[in-house]
Order: C-alpha cells, then sequence, then structure tokens
C-alpha cells in the first residue's frame, strides 16, 4: 500500500506545504510517521485546531491554543496535562502537522 503523505509536498519537518492536500486518510499516515496511535480524543483536537486555522488564518500560541480547547471542549479536555498525554512531543506542534495546517511560529 503507497503511502500518499510520502508523495506530497512536505517542509524539513514533515508538515504539509499545501493545506487542500489533507484528508483523514493523510492524517493517519502523518500520524503513524510520528508514532502517534489517533483515537477519537485526537481527532477532537486535530478537527478543532485545523477549523481554527481555517477560520481566523492564523495560529495561537501554546497558551491561547489551550485556553481556546477549554473555552470549547471545557477544563477537562482544555488542560496542558491532557493535551501532553495525547500528543507527548508538543500538543499544538504535533496537532497542527496532523491536521495538514502550518508549523505554529512559536514552535521550535
Amino acid at each position: 500500500m503507497t503511502n500518499k503523505y510520502q508523495l506530497l509536498a512536505q517542509t524539513e519537518e514533515g508538515f504539509l506545504k499545501n493545506l487542500n492536500d489533507w484528508n483523514e486518510e493523510i492524517a493517519l499516515e502523518i500520524a503513524e510517521a510520528n508514532a502517534i496511535e489517533i483515537t477519537d480524543a485526537h481527532w477532537e483536537i486535530i478537527k478543532f485546531i485545523r477549523n481554527y486555522y481555517l477560520q481566523y488564518q492564523h495560529l495561537p500560541n501554546a497558551r491561547v491554543f489551550v485556553k481556546a480547547v477549554r473555552h470549547t471542549f471545557g477544563e477537562e479536555i482544555g488542560n496542558s496535562r491532557y493535551l501532553h498525554r495525547l500528543f507527548p512531543e508538543g500538543p499544538l506542534k504535533f496537532s497542527c502537522k496532523i491536521a495538514g495546517i502550518p508549523k505554529p511560529p512559536t514552535c521550535l
């Protein structure tokens, strides 16, 4: 089975260069390439950050990201500990990467 993600234009860090190349199948391939097993909890955050970017045309910093998640999903989900359990290497960076949107400027 061909990995379509590998065929798409990417940055050096594996972020998609074209927002329109993204779909859920590609998201799963990006997650797999980053050793993340996607659950429904991941999808909530991935779809949230993708919609946020499409609506506002910019990405929040990590603090604003957590606050926005809290505002949408409540305290149980909108906190750093929960988000780090889903994306241990960086919730904002990896949710954006899997969501097919640009790397947040505040992420290393």
